[in-house]
């Protein structure tokens, strides 16, 4: 026992464990820190621990100020985005299981990331439909009813990015030309709402809201089938109102004393100071992954 303990001690770091000791030091609150104050607290040797400041530095994940360091953007944007996140899945989970009772049917909740889209909440799923998804899943954006809900209402860019990824076939009904993609986003910015027709999964039908103001859509709700196509369009009028109820819940009047606030139309993330100042708290958030 006591040699596993000490193999355990002398094990070697890891190039991951290393950075996380790195970024560990920057607990608390001096924002900024010396090389031999990082070397002090991360207990690294002062090699490793210059080697892969300078590596973070590079990647954005801090920011060096003279001979000091302290917390960089890409820290900042991340830490913003997963308080975001959790903001947002807070808000829709009573929304969605009230879809969820409303119509039977597998709910997700997902957000947009590059070409794909990530699950961030999923209810239910003991019907019929045998969808492979799960919280922190990932899916192409074209092929799925969420993703091509937020691709309908993002930058002319996000739908060039999606299009140079390639458009491959998931089921014989996954349109894969870009010319029939872009006439499907042109319905859905008309209609309102998009559908998943057998496109990523055989025999599973979806239907999706966008989660969105005047601007682009920063979610997407969704409910899928596998009772066919003709049972979407009486599900969409419910995905739709439930995606108006999350952006009212998020932004917009409803609550107590706000009803008359004019809606907020902003889609960037309301982040309190105290998060911002310690977005260490961020690597150790794992709820929604």
């Amino acid at each position: 026992m006591l040699d596993q303990v000490m193999d355990t001690e002398l094990a070697p770091l890891s190039l991951l464990e290393k950075a996380a000791r790195v970024l560990g030091a920057f607990e608390g609150p001096q924002p900024r820190l010396s090389l031999t104050e990082v070397v002090r607290r991360s207990g690294l040797p002062r090699s490793s621990a210059h080697r892969i400041l300078d590596q973070l530095v590079r990647l954005r994940w801090l920011d060096r100020e003279g001979r000091d360091y302290r917390m960089g953007m890409r820290m900042l944007e991340l830490g913003a985005l997963a308080s975001h996140h959790n903001r947002l899945r807070r808000a829709a989970l009573p929304l969605l299981h009230a879809l969820h009772e409303q119509t039977g049917r597998l709910v997700h909740l997902s957000v947009p990331d590059g070409a794909e889209v990530v699950c961030l909440e999923r209810i239910g799923g003991s019907d019929t439909t045998t969808v492979p998804s799960r919280v922190g899943g990932r899916m192409p954006a074209y092929c799925t009813a969420a993703g091509k809900a937020i691709l309908a209402f993002s930058d002319p860019a996000e739908v060039e990015h999606v299009l140079a990824q390639g458009l491959r076939p998931r089921t014989p009904r996954t349109l894969i030309r870009p010319l029939a993609l872009r006439a499907d986003l042109a319905a859905i910015r008309e209609r309102g709402v998009a559908y998943d027709r057998e496109e990523s999964f055989r025999s599973i039908s979806c239907v999706a809201a966008p989660l969105r103001g005047a601007g682009r859509a920063l979610a997407a709700v969704s409910v899928s089938t596998g009772r066919g196509e003709r049972e979407l369009a009486r599900l969409a009028p419910a995905v739709s109102a439930c995606a108006r109820a999350v952006w009212r819940e998020l932004y917009g009047p409803g609550r107590s004393g706000r009803a008359a606030a004019a809606p907020r139309h902003d889609l960037e993330p309301a982040v309190s100071a105290q998060a911002m100042d310690n977005m260490m708290g961020w690597l150790r958030f794992s709820e929604w992954m």
